[in-house]
C-alpha cells in the first residue's frame, strides 16, 4: 500500500527527518517504539525497534539509503504459529514546489497459513497509512495533503490484483506482488 504527501519543507529536512528511524514511532502506526540509542543514519543502519502486539524487540534495517531521494526500513521475519511475516517502510522524496512530495508505502511480506490473512492486512493499511500520513504531515508541520492510498482491490476470493504494470504476470518468486505483498516467501 502507498499513499503520496506533499510537505512544505526542502527535501534535506525530510529525508533527515525519516532517516533517523528513532522518528517512526512518533507517527507510523506499524511501529511501536525505537530504542533511543543513536544509530549512525545510513544503508545497513540497524535499529532495535518493536512492532504493534509484539513483547520482544525485532532488528530494523535501512535497506535502501539514497539521500534526499529514498530510504527504505526492512523489519526483522516476526514468526506466528500461522505463519512469519516482514514489514518494509519505504519513503520517495520528490522535491516539488516549496516543498517535497513523499510518497509512503508499507509491504508485509506474509508466508504460510498468514498469506490467507493478506486481505485483512492490506484492508489494515489502507485505513490506517493515511492516518499515519497525517500525522507525518503534522510533525513535519506541512499541510495534511495526502493521496488516497493505492493499492489493488482485493476480491472476495483473495489476494490478487492490478498494477497496470504487472498484471496477467504471476509475482517472481522473492519479489512483492501487487498489492505489496509477497506470496513466495
Amino acid at each position: 500500500m502507498s499513499t503520496s504527501v506533499f510537505v512544505s519543507r526542502p527535501d534535506t529536512e525530510v529525508f533527515d527527518f525519516l532517516a533517523d528511524a528513532r522518528n517512526l514511532a512518533l507517527w507510523s502506526s506499524g511501529v511501536t517504539s525505537v530504542d533511543a540509542a543513536a544509530v549512525l543514519p545510513g544503508r545497513d543502519a540497524a535499529y532495535r525497534y518493536r512492532y504493534p502486539g509484539r513483547r520482544r524487540p525485532h532488528e530494523l534495517v535501512t535497506a535502501d539509503f539514497e539521500p534526499c531521494r529514498r530510504i527504505v526500513f526492512r523489519g526483522q521475519r516476526m514468526w506466528s504459529p500461522l505463519g512469519t511475516q516482514v514489514p518494509v517502510y519505504g519513503f520517495d522524496l520528490i522535491p516539488h514546489g516549496d516543498g517535497t512530495m513523499v510518497r509512503l508505502s508499507v509491504t508485509s511480506c506474509l508466508s504460510a497459513a498468514l498469506l490467507l490473512l493478506a486481505p485483512v492486512v492490506a484492508m489494515a493499511w489502507r485505513r490506517d497509512l493515511p492516518t499515519d500520513a497525517g500525522k507525518f504531515c503534522d510533525l513535519l508541520g506541512g499541510p495534511v495533503a495526502a493521496a488516497p492510498p493505492q493499492g489493488p482491490p482485493v476480491p472476495a476470493s483473495g489476494p490478487s490484483g492490478g498494477d497496470p504494470g504487472t498484471q496477467g504476470a504471476p509475482p517472481r518468486r522473492g519479489s512483492p506482488a501487487p498489492g505489496g505483498f509477497d506470496y513466495a516467501h
